[in-house]
């Protein structure tokens, strides 16, 4: 199965459509009067409906299994073909599309089933996917056209004595959400070097910077306390997701620094320097963090 480990839960939502076409009016009217002899036709699908949803992962080898907690399943008839509808709702790390196919599926067949002593020119049709929300295709409204910038602060690395990594890793995601990385600035951890990166930044109307690096607990580690003076506002429920996200993965995470705020319209984040705490920050905010760029201008509370 595919790795979603790096995942955060969202609630996810997804609405399937089947149709069942029968041949003729007698066999819609048994439905509707309960006449068909293998018992009542919706209740039965439906039932059956609801087990396939929970059990898809025991079908669809490549599912993941996951918590159902919601699934409606709904008919309309029109003429000669009934329309199946499933919605199911979680709250997990990946969608339920596949759930909701595969209870409409069954559903259909079911009906197929019970209608068939009565109808031999059944036919399914039109299984598909009619909605979905949540995860990260549905949060691409929030991907507006951002100019970034990643600034790593390390002694080390500045001297040349160490390769970039975290650098490297945060400009390939940003990327990854459509941003506009200006590059990757290197710079020793040094308040008047982190200041003056700072002001030109806002300067070039930068919308977003991150710094990546200084935030451990050694003395020399300044970056998080020298940024704090220059944001108006800080916004500490960022900084709540990445020690949560992180500490689900490393129970030590809870010892790693982090900051995020706003300076005027930029959002500044500082963030750990290893290539691994670099990659779970980002994959802990992104790209939900951007809402908060909607929210600067007003447009969404």
């Amino acid at each position: 199965m595919v790795n979603i480990t790096h995942k955060s839960p969202s609630l996810r939502k997804a609405i399937a459509q089947a149709i069942v076409k029968v041949s003729s009016e007698v066999t819609i009217d048994a439905i509707v009067n309960r006449k068909v002899p293998k018992g009542d036709v919706f209740e039965m699908a439906k039932v059956a409906g609801l087990f396939a949803a929970k059990r898809t992962a025991d079908m669809i080898p490549d599912c993941h299994p996951l918590p159902i907690e919601f699934t409606a399943v709904s008919y309309e008839i029109k003429g000669l073909e009934i329309y199946v509808m499933v919605e199911i709702h979680t709250i997990y790390k990946t969608g339920v599309e596949v759930e909701a196919m595969h209870a409409a599926s069954v559903v259909a067949l079911t009906m197929y089933d019970m209608l068939k002593p009565i109808d031999k020119e059944i036919v399914i049709e039109k299984i598909q996917l009619m909605e979905k929300k949540g995860g990260k295709s549905d949060k691409k409204k929030y991907f507006p056209e951002l100019k970034a910038a990643v600034v790593v602060c390390s002694d080390t690395i500045s001297k040349g004595l160490a390769e970039d990594k975290s650098g490297k890793i945060i400009q390939g995601k940003l990327n990854d959400f459509g941003l506009q990385v200006s590059g990757i600035q290197i710079i020793p951890d040094e308040a008047e070097q982190i200041e003056k990166v700072l002001k030109k930044a806002e300067s070039e109307a930068v919308d977003l910077i991150i710094f990546s690096g200084g935030t451990g607990l050694s003395p020399r580690d300044i970056t998080p306390d020298t940024l704090e003076p220059f944001i108006d506002r800080r916004i500490v429920g960022i900084e709540e997701a990445i020690r949560k996200y992180g500490q689900e993965r490393v129970p030590t995470a809870f010892l790693s620094r982090s900051l995020a705020g706003v300076r005027g319209k930029m959002l500044v984040l500082a963030i750990p320097g290893s290539s691994g705490a670099a990659n779970e920050c980002i994959d802990a905010i992104f790209p939900s963090v951007l809402h908060v760029f909607d929210v600067i201008k007003g447009e969404r509370h």
